[in-house]
């Protein structure tokens, strides 16, 4: 499936987009409130500026996404492989990140208050990250920067 074609399912009211292959696929600033992408594979896409909160991507592959800016409130992202993920000022409120790979992942100025990180987070870029009332119980925690 296309980019332009998940867009326009999903403006029609499809929802449900499990295991869909949309490696390299472009959906900057993209609204998919709500989206189902369980299992789906993402590896470099470009989702900077999307709206994805509420977002199902449990063991979605996201492996060098781009979500800079992306808006990521509630999402689930149990599980998601984002090994040198981009989200840098994401906003990642509340949303479940435990058993994700954020190996080499920048989280520069990322919100993750009351975010679940029991996570790898080896290697991350957490500088100016908000991380007030984030749970880091279980997480990984070699190698970040945090200057």
């Amino acid at each position: 499936m296309s980019a332009d074609e998940l867009l326009t399912r999903y403006a029609r009211g499809d929802r449900c987009f499990r295991e869909i292959d949309l490696r390299e696929a472009v959906l900057a600033e993209a609204k998919l409130a709500g989206v189902d992408l369980h299992g789906a594979d993402l590896h470099g896409a470009d989702l900077h500026e999307s709206q994805l909160c509420g977002a199902i991507l449990i063991g979605a592959d996201l492996r060098g996404v781009d979500l800079h800016g992306a808006d990521l409130r509630g999402a689930d992202l149990h599980g998601a492989i984002l090994r040198g993920a981009n989200l840098q000022g994401a906003d990642l409120h509340g949303a479940d990140l435990s058993g994700a790979d954020l190996r080499a992942a920048v989280l520069v100025g990322a919100d993750l208050e009351d975010s679940i990180l029991s996570a790898d987070l080896s290697g991350a870029d957490l500088r100016r990250a908000n991380l007030a009332g984030a749970d880091l119980t279980g997480a990984k925690l070699t190698r970040i920067c945090l200057d």
